[in-house]
């Protein structure tokens, strides 16, 4: 039997209309309320999903950020992981990726798409610093460009009068979304916002800032409408079976300062197949007994000079990778195990030299987007992921590519991935939450 909880998309024209401000408030807003709060991410960000997690959990009720991601999966894994990890949870919130309609190609994979899939209203973040009741037909086509998609209400941004936001209200009605309430401009909270990703260092005060985004959003925000408007019918669950075979194996996670853009479904996937322990390369200075080495993503250029100091962590890894242990790595950690890596300033820092290359930051560009990945080992079939760095790669030696990678248009992408004895590595992000099999391919190279 369905039962009706709140579950919302919230989403925007276009970035930068303050998603991540007012979804990160509420998460603590409801969770202050003794609610159990789900935050979701759309798309492959791993920053907010971390972010997520810290607001969402309160009073000892721990919660985890999970990606949904109709490109990197299907719309049935969508599907069933928002039902998995909304099944103990009160209310649900879905934080939408860059415009509403914006996709891998058109509205593939867009916030749209996903709100659709899961059958959840939408609540539209707008910027309404420069606007009054022209508000009104941009929320018109955004409500009627897809009856797939239930654009419920709204909740104006950058608006720092009442008199102003009456203006958006009666454009809102007008336009038939429902008006939630504003949020007058902060210098404060913007200065937060832009940080609260770019610094990750243990010091900065990210509860503190949280904290602050909930006070300064429930004065002037329908937070009670909000609750009864998206409230949505949640049928019974039909989890996914999963073997939990272990088999007595150990897989040693790289998880620090440095390395921490792991998706939580790939790591459940890797713990079918072992116990998961986490090290840190920048900390330790020996590797954990394993039967698997898993670099992630993150800053390791952050962290270049503590990395190359730990000496006896880079032999450690070294030795592993060189006598044939099973190593894969992606982004940052494939940047560690290169032979130098260069910062802005010119700086030039020792890694692992596990491949003959050297990574830099310099006269880098960026480098983004979607990727679909085969291996030469497991032809016509496609794994799915997503590129993003700044960094490039400065110097190659002997290099042994092992796949063909394309955009998500099936363009060719001059992306290599990396093999060397029994270590894979490349710049591109894998997810492999809903087909499972890549950890199997691994342990068997």
């Amino acid at each position: 039997m369905a039962v009706k909880k709140t579950a919302f998309l919230l989403a925007a024209p276009s970035s930068g209309s303050g998603k991540t401000t007012l979804t990160l408030a509420l998460l603590r807003l409801f969770a202050e309320r003794g609610l159990s709060v789900q935050p979701f991410k759309c798309g492959p960000d791993y920053l907010d999903t971390r972010l997520h997690s810290l607001a969402a959990s309160w009073g000892g009720n721990s919660r985890t950020g999970i990606n949904l991601d109709t490109f990197m999966a299907s719309k049935e894994h969508v599907r069933e992981l928002f039902c998995r990890y909304s099944s103990d949870a009160d209310a649900s919130v879905v934080e939408g990726v860059m415009g509403l309609f914006d996709g891998a190609e058109k509205s593939e994979g867009s916030s749209a798409e996903i709100a659709s899939a899961l059958g959840i209203p939408v609540i539209m973040v707008v910027n309404a610093k420069s606007m009054a009741y022209s508000a009104a037909p941009l929320l018109y086509g955004f409500r009627t460009f897809d009856p797939r998609v239930n654009l419920a209400g709204v909740i104006f941004n950058q608006v720092n009068t009442l008199s102003h936001y009456r203006y958006l209200e009666a454009a809102a009605r007008d336009a038939g979304v429902e008006p939630l309430g504003y949020l007058p401009y902060s210098n404060a909270v913007a200065i937060s916002e832009r940080h609260l990703g770019l610094d990750i260092s243990t010091g900065y005060d990210r509860e503190g800032v949280i904290t602050a985004m909930a006070e300064h959003v429930k004065k002037t925000f329908a937070i009670e409408r909000l609750l009864d408007l998206t409230r949505v019918a949640f049928p019974p669950c039909d989890p996914v079976p999963v073997s939990g075979r272990k088999g007595g194996r150990v897989i040693a996670v790289a998880r620090d300062a440095a390395f921490n853009f792991i998706y939580h479904e790939n790591l459940e996937a890797l713990g079918e197949h072992g116990d998961i322990v986490f090290f840190s390369p920048i900390d330790d200075e020996r590797l954990p007994k394993a039967d698997m080495l898993y670099l992630a993503g993150g800053y390791p250029e952050l962290y270049a000079e503590q990395l190359s100091s730990n000496g006896a962590m880079r032999e450690e890894i070294a030795s592993y990778c060189r006598n044939g242990g099973i190593a894969y790595a992606e982004c940052g950690g494939m940047m560690y195990l290169g032979k130098a890596m260069t910062l802005k300033d010119g700086a030039l820092y020792p890694m692992c030299g596990v491949f003959d290359f050297d990574t830099t930051i310099q006269d880098s560009k960026l480098s983004l987007g979607y990727r679909k990945v085969v291996l030469e080992e497991m032809p016509g079939v496609e794994l799915p992921g997503h590129e993003f760095h700044y960094s490039r790669i400065s110097r190659e030696g002997e290099l042994h590519n092992i796949a063909a990678v394309k955009n998500a248009r099936g363009e060719s992408v001059e992306t290599p991935v990396f093999r060397t004895e029994n270590t894979i590595a490349s710049y591109i992000h894998l997810y492999w939450g809903e087909n499972r099999f890549f950890p199997h391919y691994l342990f068997t190279l």
